[in-house]
């Protein structure tokens, strides 16, 4: 993204919205809560900007890229399973899944669910980090599915559906901006679930009453512990979001039936507030657009280039670095030490701090590793390269130097790099930190890195070619190249697509055989 658009994005006008706990005596009025505000945002007719279209591009783009990549996992091909038992419901034309032809449709939801996963599986898609962190990109499956469910019948075309995920974009990361929920061990997709609801109601034009209940169902109905995401992580990694995302299109189905939500959901005597987040005495202020301000809030986020957590791919860029340099670190018998200085979050997460010894373990969870900085930092120094299968493979894991080197690096919190993460000033903002190497004959190697190579900011921001070379990279063997380029040629007319031809916003697994290759679990359904 070129960088006048970056500078543009703290020109715009925002609304600081006042949060704070009530008592049920106080009768907090629905125009005073934070949900009829989002719903506000959401039924604000404000065109989408020709930058924000651009990024809506990029990011279906790279969603299907890394869903390409994903497809036979065995999460993806679980959720699969699950969505193709659930055919087409009333009341629409269904919404296709990744993998299968774009004939075979199944209910709204459940394709919310199974391309979620698929989306979010490798941990390969958009971020964005603050108060609280996100992957907005999550939006992405359920607006779609709903699109694609009403699109005859509602007459919806590519236009309304960059509208949609414009909201889905603005909500998520204004919430993350000021309200962190992981400080209380709450999942990050509590975030998700209100702002899928605000984007399907801005797909639909729904009116603001119907989209405050959307909002406040979907709320409360995907708050949950961050064990997830903690010790031993499990493959409900990939579908929390698309849990998420499902929850978000059954409370809109909900709500536009005339179902009522729990009200303040936010900042009732019991609510969300006084019991999950900062309690009784809390208060917030959440930036939200103007009446009128275009939603822009996609363009502060940014993708990944690597296939890791957040917060590693800036340390991942600089161990492709350091081994350019100095090949002798590849060696454990080279290295005394190495301690990375880093952001409270990244030392607390995915650092030693967070007292996790299955961060140290060979055997642990692809899940694991990828929330591991060491274990990133020691492949990435050895190899000078990061992979999506390769890196993670228990090969690799195992190998005796890798351990070795492995177990020699750790993370400390350093004051600056926590405030530089914090900082809402785009230039200072950073994902970094400064490493410090001990080599076994004395010497000290010392290095730093801000953000990431990929960031607006790094040192080779993403752009349209790169989306287009991720999907590539990713999907070939997986796809057809003919399906390949339908893919490409269909996205990039998003805001020009017709209703016919939403239902192509899927992508088509190469023959029979990809998808026949894993072996699909069988359950209930």
């Amino acid at each position: 993204m070129p960088a006048p658009v970056v500078a543009a994005l703290y020109r715009s006008r925002v609304k600081l919205h006042s949060v704070r706990t009530h008592k049920s005596d106080e009768n907090l009025p629905r125009d005073g809560q934070l949900a009829w505000a989002i719903a506000e945002v959401a039924v604000d007719p404000v065109p989408v900007t020709p930058e924000v279209t651009e990024m809506v591009i990029n990011r279906v783009i790279d969603n299907a890229a890394v869903a390409a990549a994903s497809l036979t996992r065995r999460p993806v091909v679980s959720a699969r399973s699950q969505a193709l038992a659930h055919p087409v419901s009333t009341g629409g034309d269904g919404a296709t899944v990744f993998g299968p032809d774009a004939q075979t449709r199944v209910s709204p939801e459940w394709a919310a669910w199974a391309n979620g996963v698929a989306v979010r599986e490798l941990d390969y898609h958009d971020t964005f980090l603050a108060a609280e962190y996100s992957h907005p990109g999550d939006n992405i499956p359920p607006i779609t599915a709903v699109a694609q469910h009403l699109a005859a019948s509602r007459g919806l075309a590519g236009s309304d559906l960059v509208r949609g995920i414009a909201t889905g974009y603005e909500i998520q990361i204004d919430l993350a901006k000021a309200i962190s929920l992981h400080a209380h061990k709450i999942d990050h997709v509590a975030h998700l679930g209100p702002s899928a609801a605000a984007g399907i109601g801005t797909l639909l034009g729904l009116d603001p009453l119907t989209i405050f209940h959307a909002v406040g169902q979907a709320l409360h109905t995907t708050t949950a512990t961050r064990q997830s995401r903690k010790g031993e992580i499990s493959t409900w990694k990939a579908h929390a979001p698309a849990f998420a995302g499902k929850m978000a299109v059954e409370a809109v189905d909900r709500a536009m039936r005339g179902e009522t939500s729990p009200t303040p959901i936010y900042e009732g005597e019991d609510g969300v507030i006084a019991w999950l987040l900062d309690g009784p005495n809390a208060s917030y202020e959440v930036p939200l657009p103007e009446p009128g301000e275009p939603k822009r809030a996609i363009l502060d986020s940014y993708t990944k280039e690597h296939s890791a957590e957040y917060q590693a791919q800036a340390w991942i860029d600089l161990g492709r670095r350091l081994h350019g340099r100095y090949p002798q670190l590849a060696d454990p018998a080279n290295v005394v030490s190495i301690v990375l200085h880093t952001s409270h979050h990244t030392h607390y997460v995915i650092g030693s701090g967070a007292g996790d010894p299955q961060k140290y373990d060979p055997a642990a969870s692809r899940e694991t590793l990828d929330h591991s900085v060491p274990y990133i930092f020691a492949v990435s120094l050895q190899d000078g390269a990061w992979h999506h299968v390769d890196s993670y493979a228990p090969s690799r894991a195992a190998r005796p130097d890798t351990v070795e080197l492995w177990h020699k690096i750790s993370t400390v919190e350093d004051p600056e790099w926590t405030r530089r993460y914090h900082s809402l000033d785009v230039n200072e903002k950073a994902f970094g930190g400064r490493v410090e190497i001990e080599l076994a004959d004395g010497t000290t190697i010392v290095d730093e890195i801000a953000v990431a190579d990929a960031h607006p900011l790094g040192a080779h921001p993403f752009e349209r070619a790169d989306y287009v070379g991720k999907f590539r990279a990713l999907a070939h063997g997986v796809l057809d190249p003919a399906e390949i380029e339908r893919f490409l040629a269909l996205a990039q007319r998003l805001p020009e697509l017709t209703s016919a031809e939403l239902g192509g916003l899927t992508i088509t697994a190469a023959g029979p055989g990809i998808l026949a290759s894993a072996h699909a679990p069988t359950g209930l359904f």
